[in-house]
């Protein structure tokens, strides 16, 4: 049996978008083994890809640090040799890092495919350039293009668990008499965040306009930020946000989500889980270029700025204040919104 390895460890956004890739991968390979080396979490969002047999978590999630736990060995060396163990014939190398290059080349992999980024195109048999004006979902299908392999599609797909579905559909059972709209504030980078004056705005019109629950989700430290938010709404509400943070699992959300009529939030991983699993979804991107990151679904919209600086892609420091966030108005989402929930 041939065993094939997919590298796409970090970011929540990046593993799911992986998904196309591995479609197209197992209808070129149907009798072979598929891995993907994934980070603690945000892996997660693969479990119940069909496409897939096994999920290798691997935490370098500080700083490119190789770490310990329970069920992994410890050690840049540790991995290549428990890598190097698994006889893998080829492996695809989605992350575009020098470390994720050596880590697979010092493993023994013959076959090395992957993007000709940071100096590394002497640890690959196969490079493939990164191209920054294209859709990142596309950029890991021309890696399979240059291995041989020809792509049919690049549709984005999910899955959700039965279990955790049942979980939130009892969950959600109280809610049910009203639209359901997500509301996702926070951002792992803060030069990415929309103004949470905004959000309130927004929230505000959603309950009291209307007559639609609001749901949180995220991490136990995101609560704080929702917290100030609602600090910001003066105007007495006709019922109060439903705040999920801290509860659920990637599975849990992702099936959270999925019960959704509309997803409102920051550029963010959350956004594409919502894409993917045909929830609309009113993406705000502000430095971030739409072309390269945005989500693609028949239902969504992504909200931009004109201004001449855009895209910067964080590329250096802003000059405008977050000009780009701040220029895309409340009124402009609510008009989007009204648009959906209608």
């Amino acid at each position: 049996m041939k065993k094939i390895l997919v590298v796409r460890y970090r970011f929540i956004g990046d593993t799911l978008l992986t998904v196309p890739f591995l479609r197209n991968l197992r209808k070129a390979e149907p009798d072979a083994q598929i891995d993907v080396l994934v980070s603690p979490v945000s892996g997660d969002v693969l479990k119940d890809c069909p496409y897939i047999n096994n999920l290798i978590y691997f935490d370098n999630a500080k700083k490119h640090r190789y770490e310990k736990n329970d069920s992994t060995p410890i050690g840049f060396w540790g991995w290549c040799k428990y890598l190097k163990e698994k006889k893998y014939d080829k492996a695809y190398i989605l992350k575009r890092s020098l470390s994720s290059a050596l880590l697979i080349f010092f493993s023994g992999i013959k076959e090395r495919i992957g993007f000709d980024t940071e100096f590394r195109s002497f640890l690959l048999t196969k490079r493939v350039q990164y191209k920054k004006d294209k859709h990142e979902i596309d950029c890991f299908l021309d890696v399979l293009e240059a291995d041989g392999i020809k792509t049919e599609d690049n549709y984005l797909e999910n899955w959700t668990n039965k279990v955790a579905q049942e979980k939130i559909d009892n969950l959600l059972a109280p809610y049910n008499n009203k639209k359901k709209v997500q509301v996702h504030a926070t951002s792992g980078n803060l030069k990415k965040q929309w103004p949470l004056e905004y959000f309130a705005k927004v929230i505000e019109y959603l309950i009291n306009e209307k007559d639609c629950y609001v749901f949180y989700c995220g991490a136990k430290s995101d609560e704080k930020t929702y917290e100030e938010i609602r600090t910001l709404i003066k105007t007495p509400l006709k019922h109060e946000p439903v705040n999920f943070c801290g509860k659920f699992s990637i599975e849990e959300s992702t099936c959270l989500t999925k019960k959704m009529d509309l997803m409102i939030g920051n550029d963010s991983g959350n956004l594409h889980i919502s894409s993917s699993l045909n929830v609309a979804t009113i993406a705000i991107y502000g430095p971030m270029d739409t072309k390269k990151w945005g989500v693609r679904g028949k239902h969504d919209v992504c909200l931009t700025t004109k201004l001449k600086c855009y895209p910067c892609g964080l590329k250096h420091k802003c000059k405008s204040e977050k000009a780009c966030l701040y220029s895309i108005t409340p009124d402009i989402v609510i008009s989007n919104t009204e648009q959906i929930l209608t």
